[in-house]
């Protein structure tokens, strides 16, 4: 079956930050007066809010019950400090660009949909996808089958028209294949060991070099 379509996955893949997001999350916090929280506690507690509209829910979670902070006002920090925080991977645009000459382009993303918008918002390249799913608008998260649907929906393919790109072994790379897709890797120093049974893995640095190719080889 012929690739007609992309999907790529947004956070460390597409964009980076520029400083760490322990770094990131500390600012937040010291900007409202809120005691500081692990990047690990934030990770775990925003695995069971994939399909929230904000952060609230999140750190309403993480805060101690006799702490004075309006988790609705660190949510609005720590979304500007990330946002804030945000670069594209090198040559990001012109890839976009270029895949969007042959393939349908979309992006799945999980996090809620107002802190996710205002990522995408600061980035004009974001104008080169055809459809984007933000999991806060949907039912479930990925690896949930049901955000691959969704975003599969919306560009019209089925899911073995489709490659998704990501860089979260069981959110991407599982959770595309479990829905019938080809999966491209995303590898980084630092950051999860290679999937053996990807479809294709590239190295972040040379995403734009290399996944032309690897999309027309599949």
């Amino acid at each position: 079956m012929t690739v007609d379509a992309v999907v790529f996955d947004f956070d460390y893949t597409l964009t980076v930050p520029d400083r760490p997001r322990q770094e990131v999350l500390d600012e937040a916090t010291d900007a409202v007066g809120a005691p500081r929280l692990s990047r690990e506690a934030y990770l775990d507690a925003h695995s069971r809010h994939l399909d929230s509209d904000t952060r609230v829910p999140i750190f309403a979670e993480l805060l101690p019950e006799d702490a004075d902070i309006d988790p609705e006002a660190l949510a609005d920090a720590y979304r500007e400090k990330v946002a804030d925080s945000l670069v594209a991977v090198a040559g990001v645009p012109g890839l976009l660009a270029a895949l969007g000459e042959e393939y349908r382009l979309g992006l799945l993303t999980n996090g809620p949909a107002d802190a996710q918008r205002s990522k995408l918002d600061r980035f004009d390249w974001v104008e080169e996808f055809d459809a984007i799913a933000i999991t806060g608008n949907l039912d479930a998260g990925k690896p949930d089958e049901r955000a691959f649907r969704a975003i599969l929906d919306a560009l019209g393919v089925d899911p073995d028209e489709a490659v998704y790109v990501g860089d979260d072994p069981d959110a991407d790379v599982h959770g595309a294949q479990a829905a019938g897709m080809y999966a491209v890797h995303v590898v980084y120093e630092g950051g999860p060991d290679p999937v053996p049974d990807a479809d294709a893995v590239v190295e972040r640095d040379a995403l734009a070099d290399e996944l032309p190719d690897i999309v027309a080889r599949l």
